[in-house]
């Protein structure tokens, strides 16, 4: 399983369902959408400014987060920027495959 944060900003349309079924409702329909995707909804959270709800699943991979993410995002009522969160361990596996053979520009 991966893990994702999904950062969320409400339309118009999707502040009126947040003011008339508030939180506990939206955290329980994105239980049941990462359960659908074969994952797990690990955290809900959410904010003041411009992102307004933060959400982390653990999902299968990059599909099952893009699934998420477009269903989110053409239903109109939020749009959602998807971010892959990675563990120190995957970052230390990383770095130590680091000769990529990358140079800067200007060398």
């Amino acid at each position: 399983m991966s893990k994702y944060l999904f950062l969320a900003s409400y339309t118009i349309e999707g502040a009126k369902g947040i003011q008339s079924s508030g939180g506990s409702s939206r955290r329980d329909a994105l239980a049941k959408v990462a359960e659908n995707m074969g994952g797990t909804l690990e955290a809900l959270y959410f904010g003041f400014g411009k992102t307004d709800v933060y959400v982390i699943m653990d999902l299968p991979g990059n599909e099952a987060a893009a699934a998420v993410a477009i269903a989110v995002n053409t239903a109109g009522a939020a749009t959602v920027e998807t971010v892959v969160l990675l563990t120190p361990e995957e970052i230390d596996a990383a770095a130590k495959g680091s000769s990529v053979g990358y140079r800067p520009p200007g060398s």
